[in-house]
């Protein structure tokens, strides 16, 4: 795992919003990904599957449905540096706008992939 794959990995607006919201829900489905980036599924999943080629993502499928989360294997200076990106943007648009557009949600807990 380079540090240049990483960060061209991150280098892309809608992928860090993705890794920003998944390193502070721990696990995202596709279609809360796609609702709080209003982006389609097919976008996503690209962006996504880039994120899994650098190491930094995994994923787990149930059913249908594809939840990913930060891979478990990475190293300690890049999970600093995710943590220390997440601390640091929380605030600032759009990434508090995509925690609060996860937040409101409509029954994201009961029916959480029924989007895709």
């Amino acid at each position: 795992m380079s540090p240049e794959k990483i960060f061209r990995a991150l280098a892309d607006e809608t992928r860090l919003r993705c890794v920003v919201l998944i390193q502070q829900k721990g696990e995202l489905c596709v279609c809360e990904l796609t609702y709080v980036l209003n982006l389609a599924q097919p976008k996503i999943s690209r962006h996504l599957a880039i994120l899994k080629a650098a190491n930094l993502l995994q994923d787990r499928r149930e059913g249908l449905w594809v939840y990913y989360q930060l891979h478990t294997d990475l190293p300690a200076w890049v999970r600093q540096v995710l943590q220390t990106t997440v601390s640091g943007v929380q605030e600032v648009k759009p990434f508090c706008t995509d925690r609060q557009n996860l937040s409101l949600m409509p029954n994201r807990e009961q029916i959480r992939c029924t989007l895709e």
